[in-house]
């Protein structure tokens, strides 16, 4: 627990220095630890140090680690790929969910998100690589599905969030978090406003701050190595 403490601070440090180089002194970033398969005694240590915000993939183990910390006042991120079957229980419970890639699980989760809750954010998933294996919208898509969910009205809708290739360069990062800022610029332009760019991870989160991101998603720089 300790040794997750030291790996928040060096990734506030460094954050903070993205924003320098990137002549952004002045703005916030969200911190999500992505606690996906950690115990819910780290994402505790975690809260006590300031992050409020988490995020979680895999349903069934976030629900559970959802009751047992059901005295914190944290902010719930769904950052996984989203089955049609598990949007109920993601509507009810998650505060975001950054993976929003068609208007079927658009119209489902604002069907069952609860009439007591506030709108479900939601960021819209892009996979500009076409990878098979990832979720994710075409960028050809991304004005229409945007729109959609503006319309819903237990939806709020938030802006975009991109996972590169694992394989990319620095310089292909650059280009793919641009691209997404980009994207995000032409809605605006088509009078759909969000204000949410999550990019960036454990290794690329820098790259992604200089390229516009306000929202970093770490896992294993705060937690280690998933086992």
């Amino acid at each position: 627990m300790i040794q997750i403490t030291d790996h928040l601070g060096q990734i506030r440090a460094r954050v903070t220095q993205a924003l320098l180089d990137a002549d952004r002194s002045d703005e916030d970033i969200r911190i999500i630890a992505a606690s996906k398969t950690q115990p819910a005694e780290a994402i505790r240590q975690l809260f006590a140090n300031g992050i409020t915000d988490f995020g979680e993939s895999y349903l069934d183990d976030a629900l559970s680690k959802m009751a047992s910390l059901s005295d914190l006042a944290i902010v719930w991120h769904f950052i996984g790929r989203i089955q049609a079957n598990k949007t109920r229980h993601i509507a009810e419970n998650f505060d975001w969910v950054h993976s929003v890639d068609r208007d079927r699980i658009a119209r489902r989760l604002d069907a069952q998100r609860p009439h007591h809750a506030p709108p479900l954010n939601v960021l819209l998933q892009v996979n500009l690589a076409n990878e098979p294996q990832k979720g994710g919208i075409d960028r050809s898509g991304v004005t229409d599905l945007a729109q959609y969910v503006q319309e819903l009205p237990k939806l709020q809708f938030r802006g975009l969030m991109g996972i590169p290739p694992a394989d990319f360069t620095a310089a292909q990062l650059n280009a793919y978090f641009s691209e997404i800022r980009a994207l995000a610029d032409e809605l605006a332009r088509h009078g759909i406003h969000g204000d949410t760019l999550s990019m960036g991870m454990s290794r690329d989160f820098e790259i992604a701050i200089a390229a516009g991101s306000n929202c970093v998603r770490i896992g294993t720089a705060l937690f280690g190595p998933r086992s």
